[in-house]
């Protein structure tokens, strides 16, 4: 007997046919109309409406020039988007920027960013490639089946929408460091790839990193390096979406990296040695380095919307609001209150922090800073330099003990830690002495004989909020080797710490203590979207799209060319392309990333791999490109979906020796039984 429907399941009254479909209200919806709805609805949400109705889809190919422009115009109230100046009226959903002047802007956009990169391996769907046979193809009009995706990096890359399934909202930080790349002075990792099945999202959900492996840092289960970016395998992108990546390091030859999924949960891997992976002791308390990504076992109760990644230390911020950090903390950059390493993560609540809801974070060489949702800065660290914002005590000596100092540099540097004279013998003795048989007082006099103390006045091991920065509401902070950056809501950039190279951006090599706003953009009225702060090097991307950088400029790091060395005020990015737009940026130690909004990649300078000079000779790029500009990387682009691909599985071979492994133990006790017997 043929079982009967159930009433009760939903499924049954799914108008499948086409002439139900064309009943729908939304199908009989004027063009015009149906573009204003649909401006509303987030990349997820059109997606999951595209694929509802077969005849719908092509609908929406008419409304996506109009659903981009509503996150790309700012607010104009007086011309709507589909009025003659091509404005986009009182709905736009992006206040404050400025990447797009029109529908026909828009809609090149979209075009463009089918094919930059250049031959990425993109998975095109069959309706796509019908639609592109039987019209024209244009952005306007051909079928919306790879709008969804390319919406998503747009809303990640200017709302901070990522369809988190850890958050209820699903909103992202707007103002993060790592959001689609992240640099050390050694490696880098970059959001790319993924895609090709419905479980693993757009493309953008997977991770490649190139650069020096010798740490681990690459996470391809080995130690080599990578001139080239190398996609991770292990389902990463494919079955586990990345949405934000963090590069760890400094110039004391460690790094490790971080990946945060879209549930919550955070990967890392690199250099174990000081806790900074969050992993613990191993078997026989060992600190083994991870070759491949990791999951941190100790934040799998909590879900983390930022992660963060500085020398020998590491940092989340979960959905509530809570700051964990790990690693080394002898300079007091874990917040924790002491200086001891601490190899698993644990909750800062010291400083009044933990009644405040951190929104983001990020970590420098020896310092972190947080922002909270309320727009209040908190520091914590190694506040050499002026790096936290606070002022600060500084020691006496000359040379240098506390933090690495880039090459090039000669002769005292102000601002910098450093190492006592030459101790004698004899007083060397008694410090031991005193040690061993736990004299705290006998150890601290001893010392101070000395003109030592264990106490760095300059460090900070609790968060502090700045108080210089109360006066507005920040939005966003970047902590780099040895100077910091905040923004605030109205695009103002304030930068403080040392000056060295001219990374402050204010004109001179001088140090700055407390933050200082850059003028050069206040009086050019120029607002700053996304920021980042490297070793001695500044980068800034405008909301019109527009790249500026300022800093140490040798061989091309930050793509002013290779005549130049120190530039102390911000220079416009010359990209070598009249309408290329910037969403995001990364700085690193001799080299940058750019991401435009078309998702090209684009980098500046070059680490070198394989014992190499750095520049930029062993990249892939386009041809055409300038010595000491930003390089095009032939291939990528980040919102592109493209295969899996097979991870080679090496087969080992056995090597049998003699009778007793060919037979197998328990038939060789067989015959020394019988042979007894």
């Amino acid at each position: 007997k043929a079982s009967q429907p159930n009433p009760n399941d939903l499924r049954n009254n799914i108008p499948l046919s086409k002439k139900h479909n064309a009943e729908l209200p939304a199908v009989n919806l004027p063009t015009d109309a149906l573009a204003r709805i649909m401006r509303f609805l987030p990349a997820r949400e059109w997606g999951a409406l595209s694929l509802t109705c077969v005849g719908f889809n092509y609908s929406l190919g008419a409304c996506r020039v109009s659903h981009l422009a509503s996150r790309l115009m700012r607010r104009q109230d007086s011309v709507g988007l589909w009025g003659d100046k091509g404005g986009n009226g009182d709905v736009c959903l992006v206040g404050g920027l400025e990447l797009c002047g029109g529908r026909k802007e828009a809609q090149e956009i979209l075009e463009r960013s089918l094919v930059s990169g250049g031959d990425t391996g993109r998975l095109v769907s069959k309706k796509m490639k019908a639609s592109n046979k039987k019209k024209d193809g244009s952005a306007g009009h051909a079928d919306a089946d790879e709008y969804p995706g390319y919406a998503r990096f747009v809303e990640e890359a200017t709302i901070g929408y990522s369809a988190m399934q850890c958050s209820r909202n699903a909103v992202f930080p707007t103002h993060l460091q790592g959001r689609f790349a992240s640099c050390s002075p050694e490696h880098t990792l970059l959001r790319i790839g993924g895609g090709g099945n419905t479980t693993s999202g757009p493309g953008g959900s997977g991770t490649a990193t190139w650069g020096v492996g010798k740490r681990g840092q690459l996470g391809h289960g080995n130690r080599d390096d990578e001139s080239q970016p190398r996609l991770l395998l292990g389902k990463i992108g494919w079955g586990i979406r990345i949405v934000q990546v963090a590069a760890g390091g400094g110039l004391v030859r460690v790094a490790h990296s971080l990946l945060l999924t879209s549930t919550g949960r955070v990967l890392s891997f690199g250099t174990a040695q000081y806790g900074q992976l969050g992993h613990g002791y191993d078997a026989g308390k060992q600190l083994s380095d991870c070759l491949r990504p990791r999951y941190i076992e100790a934040l799998k109760h909590e879900k983390c919307i930022c992660v963060a990644a500085g020398e020998l230390h590491s940092g989340a911020v979960t959905v509530d609001g809570d700051v964990y950090t790990w690693g080394e903390g002898f300079c007091g950059q874990l917040g924790l209150g002491d200086r001891r390493p601490h190899l698993l993560p644990e909750q800062v609540t010291l400083g009044g922090l933990e009644d405040e809801c951190v929104s983001n974070m990020s970590c420098g060489c020896r310092h972190t800073l947080v922002v909270t949702e309320e727009g209040e800065v908190y520091s914590w660290g190694l506040g050499r330099f002026g790096v936290l914002g606070q002022s600060y005590t500084d020691f006496t000596y000359n040379n240098d003990i506390g933090m690495v100092v880039p090459e090039g540099e000669a002769g005292q540097v102000q601002g910098l830690a450093v190492r006592p004279p030459p101790m004698p013998a004899a007083q060397i003795d008694a410090a031991v002495e005193a040690a061993n048989a736990d004299g705290v007082n006998d150890l601290i006099n001893s010392l101070d004989a000395l003109n030592l103390t264990l106490d760095d006045p300059s460090d900070q091991c609790y968060p502090v909020a700045i108080d210089s920065l109360k006066g507005f509401r920040a939005v966003g902070v970047c902590a780099g080797h040895r100077h910091s950056m905040v923004l605030d809501e109205n695009g103002g950039l304030y930068t403080f710490g040392s000056g060295a190279n001219g990374a402050l951006g204010h004109g001179d090599l001088l140090g700055q203590e407390f933050p200082v706003k850059v003028l050069e953009f206040e009086k050019n009225n120029i607002r700053i979207h996304q920021m980042s702060a490297g070793v001695d090097i500044s980068m800034a991307v405008s909301t019109t799209g527009h790249v500026y950088a300022w800093g140490k400029a040798t061989d091309g790091r930050i793509g002013l060319g290779l005549g130049r060395n120190e530039i102390t005020i911000p220079r416009l990015v010359d990209m070598g392309e009249e309408k290329f737009k910037a969403v995001d940026v990364e700085c690193g130690y001799v080299h940058s990333i750019i991401i435009g909004l078309d998702g090209s990649v684009y980098q500046c300078g070059g680490v070198g791999t394989d014992g190499k000079d750095d520049g930029q000779q062993d990249l892939d790029t386009e041809e055409g490109t300038r010595p000491g500009y930003p390089a095009k990387l032939s291939g990528y682009n980040i919102w592109h979906r493209i295969a899996e691909p097979n991870e080679k599985v090496i087969k080992q071979k056995w090597t049998k020796y003699g009778k007793y492994e060919l037979k197998g133990r328990s038939k060789m006790m067989n015959e020394g039984v019988r042979s007894i017997g």
